[in-house]
């Protein structure tokens, strides 16, 4: 099962998406029937609402009116928040129900408007965001849904704001022009990234590079897509994490790289992978521990002997459209303190970035292919170790907060 997030901000056409998700074969959680569903007459959740905020919520026939209950949340957050936690606990019961009574082989879609405020991206595989600008959505609730001006403006305001939904999509559908155009972005979305990223996911395949190694880049959605994938994996190891970081090529500032994001995770001990309810969790999020292969990191610096190898274990998305390498590396080991050096070093250092920048172009030109292109940079790492630590003892380096 793919267990996908989809929001956008009131008047952005999300339930245009989901519907078209559901008519290609997705099944549909929707977070706002489900909020009907819990508040409907002789549920606990109106009588708690009505305690709370008064009968004048209530009309004549005993259901909820909505429109009162919300001309009092939208103006008064602590009134929302209210609101929220007489709802949201059992909106969140429901949608873990129906999710579970999935067939194992779908793509199940959680339509929640509220993702991005809930701080929720984290939980899904993939979060899609439906984008439109916050002028075009006050027009949309003005002209389409009669809703008075200053009331649009304020339940515009009392949601996430367009960059900070943008900055939690790994999907941002453009949602600012016809319905025949979205409907395109989305079957395109469905076809050629949801249905295999759930058949990978069911296989427990991550998801590979291309052999003939392509650099390309620097890529401005390196940095943030690294955030939200370090944030998957701490919500799947919980506190066996002793911290995550970016590293690699996609993590230093300016460096062409292969459009693969390398990620490291430091724990206590490897077996966490071994853990059935840390593998289910990291599977919900999208991701897969890798067997058989990545098992060990090439051992540089003083002290090492050529040949000498350090143990660590490789998890990796399914996603086909990011293809990631996380390295789990144990605390016992030195190679993640090297890891966040050279990132640092080459960060820092101009002449030194350039020449391995040389030597990747290098290595790409020739068609080297990309299962020996790891294996061809070691010599380089085994002489570049000597001076970013020469570095780090000249500038008072050390590694930080994660």
């Amino acid at each position: 099962m793919l267990w996908v997030g989809l929001s956008g901000g009131i008047g952005s056409g999300k339930s245009t998406v989901s519907a078209r998700l559901a008519r290609l074969g997705a099944v549909v959680v929707d977070s706002d029937r489900l909020a009907r569903e819990v508040v409907e007459p002789g549920m606990p959740a109106l009588a708690a609402i009505v305690e709370r905020f008064g009968p004048a919520v209530v009309g004549s026939d005993g259901a909820l009116d909505r429109a009162a209950l919300g001309a009092v949340v939208f103006a008064d957050e602590q009134a929302r928040l209210h609101l929220e936690a007489i709802t949201h606990p059992r909106i969140a019961a429901r949608t873990r129900q129906l999710a579970a009574a999935a067939p194992q082989d779908a793509v199940v879609v959680h339509d929640i408007p509220l993702l991005v405020e809930l701080d929720r991206a984290a939980d899904y595989a993939l979060t899609v965001i439906v984008d439109v600008p916050q002028e075009e959505r006050l027009r949309r609730l003005v002209d389409l849904r009669g809703v008075g001006e200053a009331e649009a403006r304020r339940r515009i305001a009392a949601q996430a704001t367009d960059e900070q939904r943008r900055a939690a999509a790994d999907v941002l559908l453009d949602n600012a022009g016809t319905v025949e155009e979205l409907h395109d972005r989305v079957d395109r979305l469905w076809a050629g990234r949801l249905v295999p990223f759930e058949a990978n996911l069911r296989a427990g395949t991550g998801s590979r590079r291309p052999e003939t190694v392509e650099l390309v880049g620097p890529d401005p959605a390196w940095r943030p897509a690294a955030v939200r994938l370090l944030a998957r994996l701490g919500g799947a190891l919980e506190s066996a994490a002793v911290r995550l970081d970016h590293v690699g090529s996609t993590s230093v500032p300016g460096l062409r790289a292969k459009d693969v994001i390398d990620l490291q995770v430091v724990v206590e001990h490897l077996a966490v992978l071994d853990d059935p309810g840390v593998r289910d969790r990291l599977r919900t999020r999208g991701l897969v521990v890798e067997e058989g292969h990545g098992r060990w990191d090439h051992a540089h610096g003083t002290g090492t002997t050529g040949g000498q190898t350090w143990p660590k274990r490789m998890v990796s998305s399914a996603d086909p459209a990011r293809v990631v390498h996380c390295h789990v590396r144990p605390a016992s080991s030195p190679a993640w303190r090297l890891a966040l050096l050279l990132r640092d070093w080459l960060t820092a250092e101009e002449g030194e970035r350039d020449a391995y920048a040389g030597l990747k172009e290098g290595f790409a030109r020739s068609g080297l292919q990309a299962s020996d292109y790891a294996t061809a940079k070691e010599p380089w790492f085994a002489a570049a170790v000597p001076r970013a630590e020469a570095w780090a003892a000249r500038t008072g380096w050390d590694v930080g907060d994660a």
